[in-house]
């Protein structure tokens, strides 16, 4: 038994670096993901494009990390960079 003919020998083509959302805009550098199930212990990881990785568990601590993660924008090198580059 042979393959069938054509079968996954041509290939498929992917978007593989195209941008999909151009030039402008803004783009995610930070990711907070929590997660509370009920009547279990909460987690939360927080990263950042710029090489931040933070991790937490248990309530008090998860909601210290979320508000680190909201005031991290202030302090990230790549969103200070930016900003800079935008005001000049």
């Amino acid at each position: 038994m042979g393959e069938p003919k054509g079968a996954a020998r041509q290939g498929v083509r992917t978007a593989c670096g195209s941008d999909l959302h151009g030039d402008n805009g803004p783009r995610p550098v930070g990711w907070l993901h929590v997660v509370a199930p009920r009547g279990a212990v909460p987690t939360a990881t927080s990263q950042c494009a710029c090489g931040r990785d933070r991790s937490a568990i248990g309530r008090a601590r998860v909601l210290a990390l979320i508000n680190d993660h909201a005031a991290h924008p202030d302090a990230c090198p790549l969103r200070t960079h930016q900003e800079g580059r935008a005001a000049a």
